[in-house]
């Protein structure tokens, strides 16, 4: 079998102060002996031993255990005995609790003994201490920290896209389940190659400048750092979940932009902002069985007194239980429409029931959608609107919607959103918001007398149907139940979809 020697040369510019100033050749003579003969298949067999009972299960985790199960060569053993990058890993590892992370799971205090142990030539010829099960722990257990330190700085040590949208069911019939999307954030994430890359850089003793380029930026994870080291009143478990929101590595952000839109869902607001200036709004959200989804477009246009096409989950739901009711239909403003022909159909269970008909609330006064829509491509078909239930903005809690957001200002966003030198264009919004439209759309005959009397009021050449946004304006749909500012304020908000406990519990083993 290859026997490999450990020798240990204590450097030291002084030799006044060199233990190993006297060495002779007889003193590494009495070295040979099994205590310190490194076996590379010993290793190896021990390895295997380690990934047997390895239960950790980040992809770090899985991606370590098949580099070895592989017969990856030996990243931190070299012929001299073990490399000093180690050294550079652990002193990197020494900081983790800084950034919200378990020592204990990063195995750092058992790194430090079992170099320790190598480096003072503490070892046995066998067992649990033999030089052979020591140093394939060495092995091991550094390539596993620094696959999951480098990979999770990098992208965050989860990833959301998996996770939340396997988190809602939203149909589990025939034995086939589908889930609500809930997260469409465009984000980079750990791929097998970055994997590669990571252990290349081991390879070429690039460890140092890997992590350096791995850190976080950006004064919101500093500030978060600094808050979980400062300690507050602040939950430890909400700074480690936004903490871990801070790392991933969105493709986009809005601080890519002078003018942007964001909904932040915790805080129940809307920020519609424009280099530095700021205006602010309520907005009602999902309720928690129909969550907002998070996601990042750009709003392309507005449609005023837009008609709602009802989503097939809520005529199955709710409406279907009113077929044949017509008063129920026009007290709400409903018709049903067939597809292909385009003509309207008498709202019978049979109507209802077939997917080639649509259920259509007509435009104006009373329409769910309100009075404008704020529309932008997405694959969840939800939207910015204003609404006609107007009283729940006050309260507290304003989960109350299927998962489009309703907007408290909703005039206030199309100004903002068009910009400056738009008046005509506004004034025209302004009219078209507020007149009576229940006409549109209606032969004369097909009009009441009181409906005939507001059509001939109606100034046709002010009514709005569509207005584009150009440029179009960047929108992030966000979940931040921590917001630090530059000036350091803090302020919390609920977890009221219960994301930091997804989050918690999906990384609890590097927290804990």
């Amino acid at each position: 079998m290859p026997v490999i020697v450990i020798l240990v040369f204590i450097g030291c510019d002084d030799r006044h102060f060199n233990p190993n100033k006297d060495i002779t050749l007889n003193d590494f003579a009495q070295m040979k002996n099994d205590s310190y003969g490194l076996n590379s298949h010993i290793i190896r067999s021990y390895i295997d031993t380690l990934i047997h009972y390895d239960q950790d299960s980040l992809t770090a985790d899985y991606r370590t255990r098949s580099y070895y199960l592989n017969n990856g060569d030996f990243l931190w053993i070299t012929r001299h005995g073990l490399s000093d990058k180690a050294d550079t890993l652990i002193s990197w590892l020494d900081h983790v609790d800084e950034e919200g992370l378990s020592k204990r799971n990063f195995r750092v205090a058992a790194l430090k003994r079992d170099l320790e142990a190598v480096r003072a030539l503490d070892v046995d010829s066998a067992g649990r201490n033999g030089i052979n099960f020591v140093m394939a722990r060495l092995e091991y257990n550094l390539t596993k920290a620094f696959l999951k330190y480098a990979a999770g700085q990098r992208f965050g040590y989860m990833n959301p896209s998996y996770i939340f949208n396997r988190l809602d069911v939203y149909d589990d019939k025939d034995a086939h389940v589908s889930y609500r999307g809930l997260f469409s954030l465009k984000m980079e994430h750990a791929g097998k190659n970055y994997y590669n890359v990571l252990i290349n850089r081991i390879r070429t003793d690039s460890v140092a400048e890997t992590l350096r380029e791995a850190k976080p930026s950006g004064y919101e994870y500093e500030a978060l750092k600094k808050l979980l080291k400062n300690g507050s009143r602040v939950s430890r478990v909400k700074i480690l979940c936004n903490l871990e929101r801070a790392r991933w590595r969105l493709s986009e952000r809005p601080d890519m932009y002078k003018k942007y839109v964001m909904v932040n869902i915790p805080s129940f607001s809307l920020y519609a902002i424009n280099e530095g200036d700021t205006i602010s709004m309520r907005i009602g959200c999902g309720s928690f069985k129909t969550k907002t989804p998070l996601l990042t477009s750009k709003i392309k246009r507005m449609e005023i007194n837009p008609q709602w096409i009802v989503p097939r989950s809520i005529v199955d739901k709710d409406i279907i239980h009113h077929a044949g009711n017509v008063s129920y239909f026009s007290s709400h403003h409903f018709f049903v429409r067939n597809r292909k022909s385009g003509k309207t159909v008498f709202p019978s269970w049979s109507a209802l029931s077939d997917k080639g008909n649509l259920v259509i609330q007509e435009g104006g006064e009373g329409n769910s959608l309100g009075r404008i829509i704020f529309r932008f491509d997405n694959p969840y078909s939800v939207y910015l609107h204003h609404t006609s239930s107007t009283d729940f903005f006050s309260r507290e809690d304003r989960g109350v919607s299927h998962g489009c957001v309703r907007v408290e200002k909703p005039f206030e966003l199309a100004a903002f959103l068009l910009g400056d030198g738009h008046d005509e264009e506004l004034e025209k919004i302004s009219y078209s918001m507020s007149a009576d439209v229940s006409s549109l759309g209606k032969k004369r005959d097909e009009l009441s007398e009181e409906q005939q009397m507001v059509a001939d009021t109606l100034k046709r050449d002010m009514l709005i149907s569509r207005v584009d946004v150009n440029p179009q304006v960047p929108l992030f749909i966000t979940y931040y139940t921590l917001y630090i500012s530059k000036d350091g304020r803090v302020e919390e908000f609920d977890d009221v979809y219960g994301y930091d406990a997804v989050i918690y519990n999906q990384l609890r083993q590097i927290f804990e």
